[in-house]
């Protein structure tokens, strides 16, 4: 078979997203969430609290969604047709609330409901993603923490948040609302599976990235690898309910901002991704090993910065662990081991080649060599290999969109 095809498929189906804003400074940042969404083609609606038009006016979102933005005036006026909180509910495939506060935290937890926001939630019944916001002493207030920890126990409910830093208080500490790309990700993660958590009680263990193997302290051997694919895998899980450990090599800290509630530990060299791995082993039930972990590494290793005219006319190599390898004859019955495998021309008997070469359970195979994919791009195509079954394409489309397709198939085969 062939290297599959670039097709981009039926095209994503659109989506019903409403905003729901509570008041707090970080408001702002579902100005960026909703302009997003609106330019991926979604169908986004908004509703505001009375104390969250102090800090964005309703204008402002109705023009970003393209849509009008809901607020309690609209709430209270008489309906010439069915209520517009029952309506709004019942459009709605997924909710975001963001920033949640300390009073409505409250009012969702014992069922509350006296304006738009609340009495909206109470009329849905889709997935709802929620953002808390608030100052470090209210958030790690007694009674604030067991309305969170009651929250999130609620099936639909699902979390980003918060995190440390400086908040606009000027305290340092826990609080902040998630940023943007984050928000964004779950928001494109809780689309695709509709809140569904099947990894649910899972392990899942990814490598992402690239090595680099240093032949002075400033010259490497290395790879075009970004960790994109990695995060994507990462993000898949833990949205689908794993408790989810990546160990990637050197990425920009930006790449790594989506990954909320992940455990994440950098690595540079194969070596320290083989201790980091075998390490973590023991623990996964899925380990995908999405990292483009160097074959070959320098000999001799010289510190400081060689000069150029003591530079050898040859660079003598000494061969890397094969760290798959390795995890393949350290696992148990119960762990499945996942590779990828980048090729070029006709991927799939190379690809088949390695899985059973390294005792892989599945494979996906990854051309790159084609105009949109590969190493550094947003998109991914290919195909997944499990044993000796049929290949089961994947057509180009997002890298999370190919993670999900990954569990899928890992699902579907037990």
């Amino acid at each position: 078979m062939s290297a599959i095809a670039p097709e981009h498929g039926s095209p994503p189906k659109r989506r019903q997203v409403l905003l729901a804003v509570g008041g707090g400074i970080a408001a702002y940042k579902l100005c960026t969430v909703a302009s997003t969404l609106a330019q991926q083609g979604q169908s986004v609606r908004s509703l505001l609290t009375r104390a969250a038009e102090a800090f964005i006016p309703p204008l402002t979102l109705a023009t970003l969604c393209r849509q009008p933005a809901y607020t309690d005036q609209d709430f209270w006026q008489p309906q010439r047709g069915r209520p517009l909180h029952i309506e709004l509910g019942e459009w709605a495939d997924l909710m975001v609330l963001a920033p949640l506060t300390a009073n409505t935290l409250g009012k969702l937890v014992h069922g509350l409901a006296d304006n738009l926001l609340t009495n909206t939630v109470l009329a849905s019944t889709c997935p709802l993603l929620v953002a808390p916001a608030m100052n470090t002493d209210m958030w790690e207030q007694p009674p604030v923490q067991s309305n969170w920890r009651q929250l999130c126990q609620l099936p639909r409910i699902h979390t980003v948040g918060p995190g440390a830093g400086r908040l606009a208080c000027d305290r340092v500490g826990t609080g902040r609302m998630a940023e943007p790309a984050a928000l964004l990700a779950a928001i494109d993660n809780l689309l695709i599976t509709g809140g569904q958590r099947d990894l649910a009680g899972k392990q899942v263990l990814i490598s992402g990235g690239s090595t680099r193997e240093h032949w002075d302290s400033v010259r490497f051997l290395g790879n075009p690898a970004t960790g994109k694919m990695g995060v994507a895998l990462a993000l898949a899980a833990r949205y689908r309910g794993a408790k989810v450990t990546l160990i990637h090599g050197p990425m920009a800290p930006a790449d790594l901002d989506p990954l909320d509630q992940v455990q994440t530990q950098g690595v540079v060299s194969a070596a320290e991704m083989e201790t980091a791995l075998l390490a973590q082993l023991p623990q996964a039930d899925w380990v995908v090993m999405a990292a483009a972990i160097a074959d070959f590494k320098p000999r001799d290793f010289f510190p400081g910065k060689r000069p150029k005219a003591h530079l050898p006319p040859a660079l003598p190599l000494a061969a890397v662990t094969d760290i798959a390898a390795q995890l393949s004859q350290r696992k148990t019955p119960r762990q499945k081991l996942i590779g990828f495998a980048a090729q070029v021309g006709d991927i799939l008997p190379p690809a088949r080649a390695k899985l059973h070469r390294k005792g892989l359970d599945a494979i996906v195979a990854n051309p790159v060599d084609q105009p949109q994919g590969g190493f550094g791009s947003d998109l991914n195509q290919g195909a997944i290999l499990i044993g000796d079954r049929p290949p089961i394409p994947l057509p180009l489309g997002s890298k999370l969109a190919l993670a999900h397709h990954l569990y899928d198939a890992l699902l579907a085969v037990g």
